[in-house]
């Protein structure tokens, strides 16, 4: 049964991942890089000479979601919320990832509305020491409100200004675009079983949202960096909606004096699937 001080105070081990140029390039493609003639970036994430990785790949250079049993949430009711990363230095395209992970607050929003839990996952290099990323994840645990703890503060996000973005950028996805990205690490049957995604409410399976993250990081280089994923610092977003593959994704964006603020909406149905979107550049 969920306990908030068990939870608070679990000590998960440290572990070691390894990837490759190859699941680099993979990972680029999962989120769509390469589906249109007029992206003069994208060799740049598809080739091996002069590779560059997409900062959204450290959500799943040290893929790891059993912490969610661990801590005994009720997984029929869990939502991914919010994502934050925090790249200390550009993530190299190939090497060995030691990744910290802990529970880093709990949030109670009372006993039938549920429970908000911050997992953070910090990233080093295994064989230099130097701290890569930094992730922060925000789970809403649907069933598991009501245990006494406190309601907040929760981190805010910086809301999108009221007026017409400054540019966007239309992604395109394909109909196998799930079973693609799942290939980096997310195997949950929600994205490619139709009768898991009709048990899950859903009429046909939905696009991870880690993979919209990845497609909105990739939009926001191609806008606002030149194609140089390296310059950013931070990204930050809420999923408000979910994505199917097959649809497109406008990514809109606005200049802000600190920031780049931005959201994403599925081309055709003016659905906001990505909010309160912010990108912090070096």
């Amino acid at each position: 049964m969920f306990s908030y001080d068990t939870a608070l105070s679990r000590r998960f081990p440290e572990r070691e991942f390894s990837y490759t140029e190859s699941d680099t390039m993979l990972y680029a493609l999962g989120v769509g890089v390469g589906l249109t003639k007029d992206d003069p970036y994208a060799i740049r994430y598809l080739y091996e000479k002069g590779l560059q990785a997409i900062p959204s790949q450290t959500t799943v250079v040290a893929w790891e979601d059993t912490w969610l049993e661990k801590i005994e949430l009720d997984l029929t009711k869990v939502v991914h919320g919010e994502q934050r990363i925090t790249l200390h230095q550009p993530l190299p395209t190939s090497g060995r990832i030691r990744s910290q992970f802990r529970i880093r607050d709990i949030f109670d929003k009372g006993a039938g509305k549920g429970a908000i839990v911050l997992a953070e996952t910090q990233l080093f290099d295994a064989a230099s020491g130097t701290h890569i990323a930094t992730n922060l994840s925000s789970v809403f645990a649907r069933g598991n409100g009501g245990f006494g703890g406190q309601a907040g503060p929760v981190p805010p996000m910086h809301p999108v200004p009221d007026r017409v973005a400054d540019t966007f950028l239309v992604s395109p996805t394909t109909s196998n675009q799930a079973a693609l990205y799942r290939l980096s690490g997310d195997r949950n049957p929600l994205h490619i079983d139709q009768g898991f995604a009709e048990s899950a409410g859903f009429d046909r399976p939905i696009l991870h949202g880690l993979c919209i993250f990845g497609m909105a990081t990739y939009a926001l280089t191609r806008m606002a960096c030149e194609g140089d994923a390296s310059r950013i610092a931070h990204i930050e977003m809420r999923f408000s909606a979910p994505f199917f593959p097959g649809e497109s994704l406008r990514t809109e964006i606005w200049t802000e004096a600190d920031r780049i603020a931005f959201r994403c909406l599925a081309e055709g149905r003016d659905a906001v699937v990505l909010d309160r979107g912010s990108l912090i550049l070096r």
